[in-house]
């Protein structure tokens, strides 16, 4: 029988451990932390019977997913649950941008003539998202199989996000979509840097941001448990650093090495087996800032002074549209601002399992150079405080992790950069290196499926697939 290993147990390697057990192959997933999941965990960091994700938390690419779509999760207990509210960004004003599933939810927060301009943009999108989503979330080099509507996102996607903006003329929406394409992790000025916004608020439209029933780890445990129906097993505990630690008792390398690791990590382990051309690009492979993350154990609700916020699942903070391009530049120079913007959770809306009676879990992390070694909980809860006074009363308990020790947490999160790279124009698209298949190694056998590959970070499991089936067609 056909061997693989697969090294790291995220959503990209449990999805590519999963793609090569269906084709039959005998698959063995390597974990370094005692628990598996990557990225896709949930724990009990706060108070007793308070579930929190430690990390990846609402879900729109994981629900979107093709591939994760294709598989019978929901029978190994995957449940999705959506808010009232996907997403909202609240103003010092008290108003708030509203992104909905339901489009007239969010034209009328918007008002006109900003509501409709948005409905113009967005709303072919999120009608054709199945089929722009099937291209987007393939190889970057290759042929569109919808290639108009390809072109018509790829228009939008390639703008800077500040030169996107200008279609809508008041503050909510301006700063609905500039939050949302914040996500993308630095400067909100350059080409390539809307398009993380124009997808995931086509996203929310065409199947909104869900979170995971029991925490972001039920995605983790679904995966397993289909994982090992098809005569998988996963081990926890081994920290990989060389190809040598992959041989068997019988002293024979597996047919397939599936790395679910940054590019750093990889030329670690496989060293000179690494082409001239490959070490080079994976040494030149750049992070980009950082997340700093606090949760929150509180009592009752957060106070928002909007409305809409009290109900959403995801809330923005960060001001107006041109004040988190400033914040956002000043984070991608290496500077704390003073302000940063701030993703708040608040899966407990949707999901009330991850509460225990009036107290409720609060996710919120901000965005904070790369590396930073300062305390930003102060800044993150002056964050929210600033549209939800009175938020400081309500708090019992926090637990942080900055950067360090997200790094800790997870090797792959390279100075806290929790999306495995920088997402500046080069490595939007030419993620890791320039290659006609970026899941090439160039070591025979062994290919790169992480967060680092096309189509980039998320909850989708695309990048395992993917170089799944890169490996089946070499067999």
């Amino acid at each position: 029988m056909t061997t693989a290993v697969v090294v790291g147990s995220g959503p990209n390697g449990l999805a590519a451990a999963i793609r090569l057990a269906q084709a039959g192959v005998d698959v063995t997933v390597l974990e370094a932390h005692v628990r598996p999941g990557g990225g896709t965990r949930t724990s009990q960091v706060t108070l007793p019977g308070l579930l929190h994700d430690d990390c990846a938390g609402m879900h729109p690419t994981g629900v979107a997913s093709p591939y994760l779509a294709s598989l019978p999760l929901a029978d190994h207990g995957l449940e999705w649950l959506w808010p009232e509210v996907d997403m909202a960004h609240p103003l010092d004003d008290g108003r708030a941008g509203v992104l909905s599933r339901d489009m007239a939810r969010t034209v009328a927060s918007l008002g006109e003539p900003d509501g409709r301009r948005w409905e113009r943009m967005f709303g072919y999108l999120s009608s054709n998202f199945d089929d722009l989503v099937s291209d987007v979330f393939q190889p970057v080099i290759g042929v569109p199989g919808h290639p108009i509507k390809m072109a018509r996102f790829g228009l939008q996607a390639l703008k800077p996000a500040t030169w996107t903006v200008r279609r809508w003329k008041d503050d909510p929406a301006r700063a609905l979509y500039m939050g949302v394409a914040a996500h993308v992790f630095g400067r909100l000025d350059t080409p390539l840097s809307g398009s993380v916004g124009v997808m995931l608020t086509a996203a929310g439209h065409a199947v909104g941001w869900p979170v995971a029933k029991g925490g972001t780890g039920a995605i983790s445990d679904a995966m397993i448990s289909l994982l090992t129906s098809l005569g998988g097993k996963v081990e926890c505990g081994v920290m990989v650093t060389s190809r040598d630690q992959l041989r068997d008792v019988r002293g024979k390398q597996p047919d397939i090495v599936m790395l679910d690791t940054n590019p750093t990590t990889a030329l670690q382990i496989l060293g000179n087996e690494l082409p001239g051309r490959v070490r080079r690009a994976y040494r030149r492979y750049r992070y980009g800032p950082a997340a700093y993350k606090v949760d929150f154990a509180i009592r009752g609700d957060v106070p928002w002074t909007n409305a809409d916020a009290r109900r959403s699942g995801t809330v923005h903070l960060g001001g107006t549209a041109e004040e988190m391009v400033a914040i956002e530049a000043q984070t991608a120079r290496g500077d704390m601002p003073e302000r940063p913007y701030v993703l708040c959770g608040q899966q407990y809306l949707a999901d009330r399992s991850r509460s225990s009676g009036d107290l409720n879990p609060f996710y919120a992390y901000a965005h904070v150079p790369h590396g930073y070694t300062g305390d930003a909980t102060e800044a993150v809860v002056d964050q929210v405080e600033r549209f939800a006074p009175g938020f400081r009363d309500i708090v019992v308990d926090t637990h942080v992790r900055g950067p360090a020790a997200l790094q800790a947490y997870n090797p792959n999160y390279i100075g806290g950069d929790i999306g495995a790279g920088a997402n500046d124009w080069r490595q939007v698209v030419l993620r890791p290196r320039l290659a006609l298949n970026p899941y090439k190694t160039g070591a025979k056998g062994v290919y790169l499926c992480s967060s680092a590959t096309p189509p980039g970070a998320g909850v989708h499991g695309m990048g395992g697939f993917n170089a799944a089936e890169t490996a089946l067609r070499a067999l």
